[in-house]
């Protein structure tokens, strides 16, 4: 015979949580200040009624919180909490049977269809005298008097009474019976990081490039560096690896096979006799003047994030040291990395399938401590679809245990599935497929994915137009202005968005070849020499966007992207709104237009959902570019635009206080 459950008198079923990964295996996602909103089905059998509550508290206190949930209909519940800490939070759900609530309302259809209810009043008086012996202190007196008033008021004045008396259900909800009460089986989590993990321009840049003519750059020169970076906005400045570069097998200019003397090399080669991963190249400088250059980087408004890219060149120290963490091929020499047809002599990978995995593990978790103990609280992680999921599982707990306040971006160009278990591993941020998003429907389709389903609760979409490894056909063939619409479009469609610069603002688009999206003359694999000052650079312009994404919290978070049609496919429109206007508060709402076809002007009506903008039907309403500084005046859904990209590609409309009609 089968045994009997634990307790067979709970009646309360909880099903279809939200948010809940994988089953609950991994976390949720949200920033300080975030509200986390919990949805689920909720029912019992027969007609009895339910409450239920979330509750919810920091893994490190021991004691929950709880709030009430609210029926949204159709047997589906939600409730909400607010996360006001960085680092990790668990929630769950208990629900019951309230027979309080049950009675209450089934008096009152009685006493409204003229039943008899004497007995029925007796019963609820039993029920709030056992509420009362669950009280404490004043609260059981007044439970106790108003048990007696229920046993002695008349039909009519206790119906009031029921239906009036905040004070009795006030209390009775205080002290319900949650002996047979129903816990979800299922503690979730969500982490929670700082701001900076939800709204973030990235800027990336070679050091290397920006010493003396003729001269390798210095941290020292760098720092010259840093008030041109903060001029146009940004408020992180990106370092690929600044490690000590292999000599073995080094790349010449273009990725060639041989490298002349004096080409520095690629720096994604890591490693040689001058040390590793733990170590700075020797050109750039010392660990000290690294750390230099975070202070004076924080003076500017700058937060430094660095390259980790685990994998090393031929003579890494590692390789000696421990061989034991590379392959080796039939002939006894070191796997060098492949993607076919590339092939990467210069970089050796680690083998994670190695005895000494733990060992390896360790070492690579050391690289990433030894980096925040010099003041880095940024990475972004190279390739990290190359590495086991469970090792990022470890290294992101390892790393949040002791440094909740650290945000990784995740650069992984591949297949989706891998991306988003990636990001439910732990990744902070994550690059994304907006590089090669061109037309609206697959830019709709897309963002539509990570805004409005399970993806939004997990990953944290970083769009970035161009990267040292990708010139899209898009930048090649349109000029400048798709270089605008482009940066407009990340930083407008994303509250993280970054640059590889100074070779997006100086518009350079030339291809390596036909058809490559490498670029010509590549800065990983030479040292090159850029005008900041050159005439037709869109620093002014990016500063603009920039400032407005800052003055403006709509294009601070994703969740509220909503799509508006416009009757031509070479325009896009899209909103976002941050603010409901409730409670005095103003709210901010922002209109994207953008002509997706570099050459030509474009026109057409877009017709809006004024619901999504907070606007009445057919009021007038005035929408303010901010990057012209143009006003019009609007009417109702339907509205003309027309934008020249050789002027201006796009509007960045702010939804200002209505007009009074003339």
């Amino acid at each position: 015979m089968r045994r009997f459950p634990p307790e067979g008198r709970q009646r309360a079923v909880i099903e279809n949580v939200k948010p809940e990964i994988d089953a609950g295996r991994f976390a949720a996602k949200r920033t300080v200040g975030d509200t986390v909103a919990v949805e689920a089905d909720m029912f019992a059998d027969g007609h009895d009624l339910l409450s239920a509550v979330l509750k919810f508290r920091r893994k490190k206190d021991p004691k929950w919180t709880e709030v009430p949930m609210a029926p949204l209909g159709n047997d589906r519940w939600r409730g909400e909490f607010a996360v006001e800490k960085i680092g990790g939070y668990l929630y769950t759900i208990e629900a019951w049977v309230d027979r309080f609530e049950t009675w209450r309302q089934g008096l009152a259809k009685k006493i409204a269809a003229g039943h008899e209810v004497s007995l029925d009043l007796q019963a609820g008086a039993s029920l709030v005298d056992d509420a009362a012996q669950r009280a404490v202190r004043d609260d059981r007196a007044k439970l106790q008097r108003h048990a007696a008033a229920l046993r002695a008021g008349a039909e009519k004045k206790v119906a009031a009474k029921i239906e009036g008396d905040d004070e009795l259900l006030r209390l009775m909800q205080k002290y319900p019976d949650r002996r047979f009460a129903t816990r979800y089986d299922k503690e979730l989590a969500v982490v929670v990081d700082r701001e900076k993990a939800r709204f973030s321009t990235w800027y990336e840049l070679f050091p290397r490039s920006f010493g003396k003519p003729g001269a390798h750059g210095s941290f020292a020169d760098l720092e010259r560096v840093l008030p041109y970076v903060a001029s146009m906005g940004f408020d992180v400045l990106y370092l690929p690896p600044i490690h000590p570069i292999g000599r073995r097998h080094r790349k010449g200019k273009n990725n060639a096979l041989s490298a002349a003397p004096s080409d520095p090399g690629s720096p994604w080669a890591i490693g040689s006799e001058e040390g590793g991963h733990k170590s700075v190249h020797p050109e750039l400088g010392t660990v000290e003047d690294f750390k230099r250059l975070v202070a004076k980087a924080k003076d500017n408004g700058l937060e430094i994030s660095i390259d980790i890219a685990f994998q090393c060149a031929p003579d890494h120290p590692y390789v000696k040291e421990h061989p034991e963490w590379f392959r080796k091929r039939p002939d006894g020499t070191v796997q060098f990395a492949e993607n076919p047809p590339k092939k990467y002599e210069d970089i050796v990978p680690l083998d994670f399938e190695t005895e000494a995995w733990r060992e390896l593990w360790a070492e690579l978790r050391d690289v990433v401590f030894f980096w925040i103990d010099q003041g880095v609280r940024l990475f972004r992680m190279d390739n990290p679809h190359t590495k086991p999921f469970r090792f990022w599982d470890w290294l992101v707990a390892e790393v949040k245990a002791r440094h909740p306040d650290v945000i990784f971006l995740s650069e992984a160009f591949t297949r989706p599935k891998i991306m988003y278990r990636l990001a439910k591993a732990g990744l902070t941020q994550s690059y994304t497929y907006f590089t090669w998003r061109r037309t609206k429907a697959e830019i709709v389709e897309y963002f539509e994915e990570l805004t409005e389903t399970e993806v939004r609760e997990f990953f944290r979409p970083s769009l970035w137009p161009n990267t040292p490894d990708i010139l899209m056909d898009y930048l090649q063939e349109g000029g400048r202005p798709a270089f605008v619409a482009r940066y407009i479009l990340a930083a407008t469609l994303g509250s993280n968005c970054g640059i590889y610069g100074p070779a997006f603002e100086l518009g350079e688009n030339r291809p390596r070849e036909p058809g490559s999206e490498e670029y010509l003359n590549a800065e990983k694999y030479e040292i090159k020499r850029w005008d900041l000052e050159k005439a037709d650079s869109l620093k002014d312009l990016i500063a603009a966007v920039n400032r407005i994404r800052k003055e403006n919290p709509a294009l601070q978070s994703d969740w509220s992207l909503k799509f508006h049609p416009i009757d031509n496919d070479r325009l896009i429109c899209y909103s976002k709104r941050a603010g409901d206007g409730s409670n005095g508060e103003r709210a901010n709402t922002i209109l994207t237009v953008v002509n997706l076809n570099p050459r030509n002007t474009e026109s057409g009506w877009v017709n809006l959902s004024l619901a999504a903008l907070g606007l009445d039907r057919d009021g007038p309403y005035e929408v303010h570019d901010l990057l012209s500084d143009a006003r019009y005046v609007w009417r109702g859904a339907k509205n003309y635009v027309e934008l020249n990209p050789n002027k201006l590609p796009a509007h960045i409309f702010r939804i200002e206080e209505r007009t009074q009609p003339h």
